[in-house]
C-alpha cells in the first residue's frame, strides 16, 4: 500500500502539478500587484476612477450593483492580458529560439498524370497505375 502511494506520489505529472500551483500562487501576487498598482491607477488617471463599484441601479427597492460587474470584467482582463504579454509571449519566444521547428520533408508526390498522391519511394501510382 504504501509503495503504490509513494509511486504516485513521486510520478512526474504530479510533482510537475504540485510545482504548477506553487508557482501559480506566487505569480499571483505579482499579477495581482501589478494591476492593482500600476495599470488600475493608470486608468484612474485617463478614466477618472478606476473602479466602477458606484454604479448602482435601483430596481423595486433592490440594488443591482453591475459597477462591481463591470470591475470584475476589466480586471480580468487586464490579468489576463498581463498574463499573456509578459509570460505566455517570451516563453513562446524561448521555445522557438531555443527548440525551432524541425520541417519533415513531404511523405507524398502528385501523379504526373492524374495528381493523386502516391508516396515517394512509390515507381507507380496507385490510382491510375502509371509509371511514375
Amino acid at each position: 500500500m504504501f509503495k503504490g502511494f509513494r509511486d504516485f506520489i513521486l510520478r512526474g505529472n504530479v510533482v510537475d502539478l504540485a510545482v504548477a500551483v506553487i508557482i501559480g500562487a506566487a505569480f499571483t501576487a505579482i499579477v495581482t500587484s501589478l494591476t492593482e498598482k500600476i495599470i488600475n491607477p493608470l486608468l484612474g488617471a485617463v478614466i477618472g476612477k478606476p473602479n466602477f463599484g458606484y454604479l448602482i441601479a435601483h430596481v423595486n427597492g433592490g440594488e443591482i450593483r453591475y459597477g462591481d460587474f463591470i470591475t470584475a470584467i476589466i480586471n480580468f482582463l487586464l490579468i489576463a492580458s498581463v498574463v499573456y504579454f509578459f509570460l505566455v509571449l517570451p516563453i513562446q519566444y524561448l521555445l522557438k529560439k531555443f527548440h525551432p521547428a524541425v520541417v519533415e520533408p513531404p511523405a507524398t508526390k502528385p501523379c504526373p498524370q492524374c495528381l493523386g498522391d502516391i508516396p515517394i519511394p512509390a515507381t507507380r501510382c496507385k490510382f491510375c497505375t502509371q509509371p511514375v
